[in-house]
């Protein structure tokens, strides 16, 4: 069974930092892009970081981009999300996907987490 189990999310002040983890099982770790998506309230799922853990390719939104940084640990089978400079605008549930290719697409990952909340204070 494929499971992605999210952790580290919580209350923040703004200009603080937080990380995230997102730790897999049920699949071979190296075959799959693994990464962050996020939803407000009242808006869309959107794209926020990915990584390949295999070749280390990675992918960052333009809103996260020289802030956020996405990592792995492929001896624990884990990725974390490390969050800098956080912003209110940060604020959202925060989920956990994998899929077979680095994408920005909700479409491309089939495996998701149950989601953690960050919410960034001003």
């Amino acid at each position: 069974e494929v499971q992605l189990v999210e952790s580290g999310g919580g209350l923040v002040q703004a200009g603080g930092s937080q990380r995230l983890s997102c730790t897999a099982s049920g699949f071979t770790f190296d075959d799959y892009a693994i990464g962050w998506f996020r939803q407000a309230p009242g808006k869309e799922r959107e794209a926020v970081s990915f990584i390949s853990p295999s070749d280390g390719r990675t992918y960052y939104a333009d809103s996260v981009a020289g802030r956020f940084t996405i990592s792995s640990d492929n001896a624990r089978n884990t990725v974390f999300l490390q969050m800098s400079s956080l912003r209110p605008e940060d604020t959202a549930v925060y989920y956990c996907a994998a899929g077979l290719v680095v994408s920005p697409l909700k479409s491309d990952y089939p495996y998701w987490g149950q989601g953690t909340q960050v919410t960034v204070s001003s």
